[in-house]
Order: C-alpha cells, then structure tokens, then sequence
C-alpha cells in the first residue's frame, strides 16, 4: 500500500493508519532527513527478525539502530553520560546516528553487539509515527552501503513497486535524499566519527 502524507504537516489520519500497521508487527517505508528506510516497531521481535531477514542482517555482527521521537527517554533503551547527552542535543533533531552502549531494557536480539544506534531524524512523518506508537522504530535504509542510491531508492513510486509484496506500507513523503546519516561511535573516551554522512557535527 502507498500512502502520501506531506512531512510539513502530516495528517493524522495516515499516520493512525500507519501505527497501528507498526503496532500489529508490520513493516513500514518512509522517508527521514536522509534516505528512505525501512523499518518496524522497535520492541517487536518477531518483526525485527523479518527485517532482518529481508535486509541479510545478522544482528550478531551489525549494529541495529532505533529511532526516537526525542531525547527525554533515550536512557530507557541506551546508558549515556552528561557530556554525550550534550552533544546529542545540540545535533538532535538532526542527520546522526549516535552509537551508545545498550541497556536491559531492549529485546535480546539488540544485545548480541551491547551497542545500538539512537536517530532522532529532522523529518516530522518518521517522529509523528514514533510519538503516536509510543514505541521506537527499527531503522536502517532501504539501500545497502555498496549499493549506489540510485532513482528507486529516492522515488517514493518505484520504491513502492520494488518493495510492495515486502512490507505492508510504503509512505510517499516527497522525494528522499542519497547521502546516510553520519555515524558518531559514542561508546569510546573521546567519540569517534565512523562515517560521515549528510550531517556536519557541531561539537560546542
């Protein structure tokens, strides 16, 4: 199913339409202030394990990342410090993923690494989706790494026909963009940029 929903001002009656597809286990496309990516509701296993296996994740191996509305419950999911908070914030909303060390409170499945990846994207479809759920949403592009980001990727339509017999939604929010998120490892003395992407880190 594709569904428009304009990121200035997103009706409620899509997202509503979109949450409870998240909160019966569902996979949902959408866009955020990057890529377009895919994801699902956060704390259901059952649906992380099938974006996994749609993406050839191996969680063992790879960071899984979750998206947050903000930052004042992030230390439900992850340990962060003072001064990692302070940088969070200055950057957040924003084009980062910030690597922190996991807490007990995620599923199993994210301890495998004890690290996840905490996005808050500058795009008001993504966060509305959050904000209604009450749940963070698994995260991670559409695209591999080595792949090119090429027009399906972007078009919202030639996603929807690649992807359609995959997920449950494809949200249209406009054309998405082709630069990732930077990746900001948290979980070292002194943080380590480990790509840099669309984002430029404002430090003070």
């Amino acid at each position: 199913m594709l569904i428009k929903i304009y990121p200035e001002n997103p009706n409620s009656r899509e997202i509503d339409k979109v949450v409870q597809v998240l909160r019966d286990g569902g996979l949902v496309i959408y866009p955020t202030d990057t890529v377009y990516a895919i994801g699902c509701d956060a704390l259901n296993v059952r649906a992380v394990e099938k974006i996994c296996k749609m993406k050839n994740i191996d969680p063992r191996k790879v960071n899984l990342s979750i998206i947050c509305y903000d930052l004042s419950n992030i230390s439900e999911y992850v340990k962060v410090d003072n001064s990692t908070f302070k940088l969070m914030k200055r950057n957040l909303p924003g084009p980062f993923t910030f690597i922190l060390n996991a807490n007990n409170n995620l599923p199993k499945i994210y301890k495998n690494r004890k690290t996840v990846g905490i996005r808050v994207p500058d795009n008001n479809i993504i966060r509305e989706l959050v904000r209604e759920s009450g749940n963070p949403i698994l995260t991670t592009s559409i695209h591999d790494d080595e792949d090119e980001i090429i027009e399906y990727f972007t078009d919202p339509e030639l996603i929807h026909e690649k992807y359609e017999n995959e997920v449950d939604i494809v949200i249209d929010g406009g054309m998405g963009g082709i630069e990732p998120s930077t990746i900001v490892d948290c979980t070292v003395d002194e943080y380590v940029i480990v790509r840099q992407g669309k984002g430029e880190l404002f430090e003070s």
